[in-house]
């Protein structure tokens, strides 16, 4: 494939089915505090997204991945039409439809953001991370800064001034992030000199803006071991003057930069601070030991950033391998395989590739819908805040418990479906002259970063299910509940439906069998061995529900429909159908195997693995 070919394609209809039919973006739109947002501002939106996908980032995904980014002179150099693209994506005003018109935003729904964000993901994922850090980067600084840091540092890394990045990881603390060993030492301004290495640090350095602010953790001089002992600050690459002028190097200096499987345009850095003793930085909120909670406020975010990027690539896999379906012709039709004279037949024709094609588009349209809710809970977390606090906690509540769902889930799925998308391909998806094996490396990633998918199944079993005294799990379980009984006995999803409750049943058993874990010492063991599947489960239930859901919608709204509208509408039926007979099921033997309480892959001998 050459260079500068768009390849990114995806279905507005399905898109604006989600956020306008299935979820109601007219019960948050043009109601306080998105009163200048309605339905109409947010197609225009979604279009105009979707053409600067197409027309801009698209083009350069695939010669950034061969071209990758270099180190020249300590500094990072992007691909060839990445300033270009940068320039473009903040003047065209993608990254601040859900910022707060207080940072210079345009205050729309969450809702929205998320779908803005798989377009901009699925188009050219390894460029988008580089704003969505700076991004994220901004909004821990806006909600846990002093006055004088929001001022300073919040704007000018929204507007695509300056960028940002998250530094955890170290050499010898990946995921065990309390051992990291990076210090900050008191100085008489009340600033602190940084001295340390982080690695694995995404857009940790790049020529896209003037300046990168990072937000470092390090331990203050003394202070406790662990995470406890942690503090957040932020560490710019240049330093910044009172007036937001810059002033010169901070001593933070690029190792490296990693030589990656994919997202080969995304620089990953191993980061120096303070080599020369000269690297300062400012401790956010002017608070101590408390690095790691808020850190935690930038991760969630991040987490569900993954979440939209596993969607957007399987999405964008799956347009593509439908479209070469459609296209390619191999074989004769079924019905005449022995007959050597038929017509050769388009793919999409034969019986197990309508099988693949049907399990990503139900996938896809699922875990889509899993992001849009939780995006809407967000949002009317918001709009009820000080009017129903009650209501305003329940939806705060499904926020956390479904994050490390959508985190796992959707990153677990891209990398299986976009391996699936290659075999719809055959032969030419192993090569390079189609997408679909670039979205595959790009998308492997994500069930790493931002916490691995082990990292999310224990917050869930370990945390989040605990939550509110368990409040937050019991809620979601009661509205997949209410959902069964008010649709038991519907004619034509009545049997799905009951699947569906048969799933729930066994993420009932499950979670009780885990909650008993808890409790005996002898089997605690079995938290960490099951907590993947258990996550899973709860995936599957919770994507079955919201497809079936759309499904029921459509069916409805499909009465009266005609031509591509009226097969649309027939489609949401096929997804929730093929899900439901073909995932759910899973559920079930899951939570049989969760009650065999196997563990085999700890009593087994570090010996009996094997010698070598």
């Amino acid at each position: 494939m050459s260079a500068g070919i768009n390849t990114y394609k995806t279905d507005l209809r399905e898109i604006f089915f989600t956020l306008f039919e299935q979820f109601g973006f007219g019960q948050v739109a043009g109601q306080a505090p998105f009163d200048a947002w309605g339905p109409d501002e947010a197609k225009a939106v979604l279009q105009e997204t979707y053409r600067f996908a197409k027309d801009v980032l698209g083009p350069l995904n695939s010669s950034g991945d061969r071209e990758g980014c270099r180190l020249e002179g300590g500094a990072v150099i992007t691909p060839k039409g990445f300033k270009d693209a940068w320039k473009k994506l903040y003047e065209q005003g993608f990254k601040t439809v859900a910022v707060s018109p207080d940072h210079g935003g345009q205050g729309g729904p969450i809702m929205l953001q998320v779908l803005i964000e798989e377009i901009l993901s699925g188009a050219n994922s390894a460029f988008n991370m580089y704003p969505g850090l700076a991004f994220g980067a901004a909004e821990l600084i806006a909600e846990c800064g002093t006055p004088e840091q929001k001022k300073l540092y919040v704007e000018r890394m929204l507007n695509g001034t300056w960028g940002g990045t998250m530094c955890l990881t170290e050499p010898h603390a990946g995921s065990d992030v309390g051992a990291a060993k990076s210090t900050a030492r008191k100085n008489a301004d009340g600033t602190y000199s940084i001295r340390g290495t982080k690695i694995f640090i995404s857009g940790g350095d790049h020529d896209l803006a003037e300046n990168v602010i990072h937000l470092v953790l390090a331990r203050i001089e003394g202070a406790a071991p662990g995470t406890k002992g942690l503090s957040l600050f932020i560490v710019p690459k240049i330093r910044v003057n009172a007036d937001g002028s810059l002033a010169g190097s901070n001593d933070v200096s690029v190792g490296s930069i990693e030589h990656k499987m994919g997202i080969k345009a995304s620089a990953t850095c191993v980061l120096n601070f303070g080599e020369n003793d000269g690297c300062v930085g400012e401790l956010v909120g002017g608070i101590e030991n408390v690095g790691m909670s808020q850190m935690f406020k930038m991760m969630n975010g991040a987490r569900i950033a993954v979440g939209i990027q596993g969607v957007a690539l399987a999405s964008a896999a799956y347009f593509n391998a439908l479209e070469y379906a459609k296209d390619r012709k191999q074989g004769a039709h079924l019905s005449k395989w022995k007959d050597p004279s038929a017509p050769r037949v388009a793919i999409i024709e034969h019986p197990d590739v309508r099988r693949m094609l049907l399990e990503m588009k139900a996938h896809v349209e699922g875990i889509r819908a899993l992001i849009v809710k939780l995006a809407m809970h967000t949002d009317k977390a918001q709009m009820l805040a000080g009017k129903d606090d009650d209501q305003s906690a329940y939806h705060r509540g499904q926020v956390e418990l479904l994050t490390p769902l959508v985190k796992a889930y959707s990153s677990d799925q891209a990398f299986r479906l976009c391996a699936q998308a290659i075999q719809v391909y055959g032969g030419a998806g192993y090569c390079q002259d189609y997408p679909v094996e670039q979205y595959t490396r790009d998308s492997k990633i994500f069930s790493i970063y931002e916490g691995t998918n082990h990292i999310q199944a224990m917050d869930l079993v370990g945390r989040k299910m605990g939550q509110a005294g368990g409040a937050n799990f019991q809620q979601f379980m009661a509205d997949v509940g209410g959902f069964i009984e008010a649709h038991r006995e519907h004619k034509v999803y009545g049997e799905a439906v009951k699947q569906l409750a048969a799933a729930q049943e066994g993420v009932m058993a499950s979670a009780m069998a885990v909650l008993g874990w808890s409790q005996d010492p002898a089997k605690m063991t079995l938290i960490p061995l099951s907590a993947n599947r258990f996550l899973n489960m709860m995936s599957e239930l919770a994507v079955g529900w919201l497809l079936l859901d759309a499904a029921i919608i459509a069916e409805r709204l499909g009465e009266k429909a005609t031509g591509d509208e009226k097969a649309f509408y027939e489609g949401k039926k096929w997804s929730a159908l093929w899900y439901a007979r073909n995932v759910l099921p899973n559920v079930e033997q899951a939570a049989r195997m969760m009650a065999l309480e196997d563990t085999s892959s700890v009593e087994i001998s570090n010996t009996a693995f094997g010698s070598i």
